[in-house]
């Protein structure tokens, strides 16, 4: 589900049990070095803003961020949001579950309208 587009590029939730967020840039580049300058620096920025409101938001433990397009060759950054409760702390999200859990986090609904008016402003 996309929650945020713009000329440049889009935000998608990744549906899991954790916060999960994924950037992607809007046309297809196969590495980061690929994309425009100012458009890495607006998806760092991006990075960054989610980051922010995801620790403010949600208090985890620890924030994962992540690029790696081997299955998908298209530029794209993961941020998750980590709680020493989630299913497979501290493994990263891909690694060996750990314990059955179930998480008892604020409405990500609110936190999807808070965090795109919030780039909304800023670009």
């Amino acid at each position: 589900m996309i929650i945020y587009k713009h000329t440049d590029f889009y935000i998608e939730v990744h549906e899991s049990e954790i916060p999960w967020l994924k950037i992607f840039t809007t046309e297809v580049y196969k590495e980061l070095t690929d994309v425009p300058k100012p458009l890495r620096k607006q998806l760092y920025e991006v990075m960054e803003i989610i980051e922010g409101e995801m620790r403010s938001f949600y208090k985890p433990e620890k924030i994962n961020i992540a690029a790696f397009g081997n299955y998908l060759p298209h530029v794209h950054i993961h941020v998750m949001a980590r709680f020493k409760e989630d299913s497979y702390f501290p493994e990263p999200m891909w690694g060996e579950k750990q314990r059955d859990t179930s998480l008892q986090l604020p409405d990500e609904k609110k936190f999807h309208l808070k965090l795109s008016k919030k780039i909304e402003a800023i670009f």
